[in-house]
């Protein structure tokens, strides 16, 4: 692969990152494979740093391990950082990517209601007026079609019930859920338009979290997130 010489570090890093981690998390590169300083600059074009820095990284996800006289190892998915963002998105866009959503979609499922439920108990005034009017609009630009602006409305939606429910673990999950959901607008799996059960939904969970009830703000998230399952499940018996 050729790379033109003004191409920044910073873009040849996350070439060779991208590169090399959909290679190790799609199986092309297998656990117990071995690469080289030498073969990732021959491959990529790019500087012993550049390739050394971006080694780091993907180690840091356990995805490889350095070893003296051994080599940069692939590592098993066992070792792998499964809640990095960057490794989700991967898997995502790889023969892997069914698995995937499943396997994210049962998380949510485990810690949403939950914390949907906390946020209900926990959540500053500001925090309960932001989550109202987030849903609000969801309906508006889900009803328009405009999928990329719903997007982002729905990723704030479920990081602010995570990070305002009082649990800091649910909390450092946000990321996690945001790349699901992204993931799913980005490679093609939502409707043109989200299903009106899905934004009525979205607005009980936000005014039950509004209106300090617990018992039906988990009720309502359980409920829209069997939706999402139920929208998933012809992939999984694929």
């Amino acid at each position: 692969m050729s790379v033109e010489p003004e191409v920044g570090a910073e873009v040849l890093h996350n070439t060779v990152l991208d590169t090399i981690g959909s290679d190790i998390t799609s199986g092309e590169l297998a656990c117990g494979d071995v690469l080289t300083l030498d073969r990732i600059q021959e491959r990529f074009g790019v500087s012993r740093t550049v390739a050394r820095e971006s080694m780091r990284v993907l180690e840091s996800m356990g995805l490889v391990r350095s070893r003296r006289r051994v080599g940069i190892t692939v590592q098993p998915r066992s070792s792998w950082n499964v809640f990095d963002p960057r490794v989700i998105w991967w898997r995502l866009s790889g023969p892997g990517r069914d698995e995937q959503l499943r396997s994210l979609t049962e998380l949510r499922i485990a810690v949403e209601p939950l914390a949907a439920a906390a946020a209900a108990r926990s959540a500053s005034a500001a925090e309960r007026a932001e989550v109202v009017g987030l849903a609000a609009e969801m309906r508006e630009l889900g009803e328009a079609g405009r999928l990329d602006e719903f997007m982002e409305r729905d990723v704030a939606f479920h990081t602010l019930l995570l990070r305002a429910c009082g649990n800091e673990m649910f909390g450092a999950l946000s990321d996690v859920v945001a790349a699901v959901l992204r993931g799913r607008t980005h490679l093609g799996l939502m409707p043109h338009q989200p299903v009106p059960e899905a934004l009525d939904l979205h607005e009980r969970v936000a005014a039950s979290v509004a209106r300090g009830e617990p018992a039906a703000a988990e009720a309502a998230m359980t409920e829209l997130l069997a939706e999402v399952r139920d929208a998933m499940l012809p992939l999984w018996r694929r």
